[in-house]
């Protein structure tokens, strides 16, 4: 006798609840969406309504005729930005510095943060943070007041130092070979603790466990590191590039006007400080529109396209 067995096929229907509308949903949260009512309304005042001024940059604007009655200028302050001399200098000036600040000072909060992630001693982590994160919450009008003290030919520290071992005194900000290197490395000295803040944030969720394993298998203090705790932090690395990128035409406006002088602009004029002085000091403020207008659409292709490429190499973006 030959039996046959069926075996049947159980199958579970999943009863979903039916989605509450948007407004019932809004409802439910309207605190969080009444906190949100002022950022929105100030980010709308301040960033999307003077938008409409950018209309200027397509006009030959007369302050009398106002913004709608004055004539439109068939791309004129475009055109003529290719040939001026004074703004293929400066466009050249900010992508030197604007990189050379990419490669040097991007990494050096990194690098900063995977230190202080190794220091057992509390007390010296808590005295090294609160001094490293001290230089960001003061403006550039007071550290350039600073630095230009520092560096002074006649009174500054780092020329004692250079006529001590009997060198000859540099005036660094009026040089055109050492003022580039004084933004970067005053620019690092800034922002190196404050910038370290959200890797070491990064650094804190990794899991314990991981070190454990590691040190299981032999592994010391450097390889974790490398190994561990490098490759944890990469995403937020690769989201602030990103972010980094979309600004690489902004070298640091408050950085450069507080330190340089007409000695040093075949150098060190950017495009922020062309615009500063076309619109605030020559009063061409269609001309000077056009030119923070086509910065700013060269920030959006910049970050349009660095997210592109790192989402085809890898599975982390911006979105």
């Amino acid at each position: 006798m030959v039996t046959e067995a069926m075996t049947v096929k159980e199958t579970t229907i999943e009863i979903k609840a039916p989605k509450k509308p948007i407004w019932q949903q809004m409802k439910k949260m309207k605190l969080l969406y009444v906190m949100l009512l002022l950022p929105a309304v100030m980010l709308f005042i301040f960033n999307y309504l003077p938008m409409y001024g950018v209309l200027i940059a397509f006009k030959n604007f007369s302050p009398g005729l106002g913004i709608w009655g004055s004539p439109w200028n068939n791309f004129e302050h475009f055109t003529r930005l290719f040939e001026d001399f004074m703004f293929i200098r400066a466009l050249k000036n900010t992508l030197i510095i604007s990189l050379l600040k990419i490669v040097i000072a991007f990494p050096a909060p990194i690098i900063f943060a995977l230190l202080l992630n190794e220091i057992r001693n509390q007390k010296f982590l808590k005295v090294t943070q609160s001094i490293s994160y001290l230089p960001h919450f003061m403006s550039w009008i007071i550290l350039s007041a600073m630095i230009i003290e520092v560096f002074s030919p006649q009174r500054g520290i780092v020329n004692f130092i250079i006529t001590a071992f009997h060198g000859n005194p540099i005036n660094f900000l009026s040089s055109k070979v050492f003022f580039i290197p004084v933004l970067i490395i005053t620019d690092i000295w800034k922002e190196i603790g404050y910038g370290a803040i959200i890797y070491l944030a990064s650094i804190a969720s990794v899991d314990p466990s991981q070190y454990e394993a590691a040190e299981m298998d032999g592994a010391g203090r450097f390889k974790k590191m490398i190994h561990i705790t490098l490759p944890s932090i990469m995403p937020m690395v690769i989201i602030l590039f990103i972010l980094r990128l979309g600004g690489v035409l902004n070298a640091g406006f408050d950085q450069i006007l507080n330190l340089y002088n007409p000695l040093v602009y075949e150098v060190a004029d950017i495009i922020d400080t062309y615009v500063y002085r076309s619109g605030l000091e020559q009063f061409q403020f269609d001309y000077a529109t056009a030119v923070g207008l086509f910065k700013n659409i060269i920030g959006i292709i910049f970050i349009l396209g660095a997210n592109a490429i790192i989402r085809r190499k890898s599975e982390h973006g911006i979105w």
